[in-house]
This record gives C-alpha cells, structure tokens and sequence, in this order.
C-alpha cells in the first residue's frame, strides 16, 4: 500500500494507484489537521489528485521532481487557493 500514516502525517509513496484513492480519504478523515507528504511520490492517479483536491490537507512534503510537482500539485493549489511549500 502507497498511504501509511504516521502521526498527524500522511505519507504518498511510489506509485499511487487507483485503489489508493479510498485508503487516503480514510486516513484524511481519521487524522486531526493532517499533513500530506509526498516527497516520494513517483505517480498519483487522478482519483487520488481527486481527494487532496477535495480534502485541501497541508502539502507538507511535494515531490522531488517531475509531472506531480510540476504541474498537479499547481493545479491543485490554483483550484483550492492554498500555498505548497
């Protein structure tokens, strides 16, 4: 599984799939003022862009480099008006 939680953090890892998608939402609703760190995230399928989006959780972490980064997580901040660090 790509989604482990560890405190108030939410971890992304590697290839975030389909079925990833669910188990993010549950760790967003079960976790107080969540932090999503995605420092090694290498793909997000668009459902699980699809929950950030909707949960607006802090981006604690963004990938190191490439498509997530680059171009998701922008448009993901532009639509929701919050800052990634």
């Amino acid at each position: 599984m790509s989604v482990r939680t560890q405190g108030s953090t939410i971890r992304l890892e590697g290839s975030c799939g389909v079925e990833d998608a669910e188990a993010l939402l549950v760790a967003l609703q079960e976790t107080d003022s969540p932090s999503v760190d995605l420092s090694t995230v290498t793909h997000l399928h668009l459902a699980v862009a699809q929950v950030l989006a909707a949960a607006q959780p802090a981006i604690g972490a963004p990938p190191q480099a490439g498509f997530v980064r680059d171009i998701l997580l922008p448009a993901i901040a532009t639509a929701t008006k919050q800052t990634i660090s």
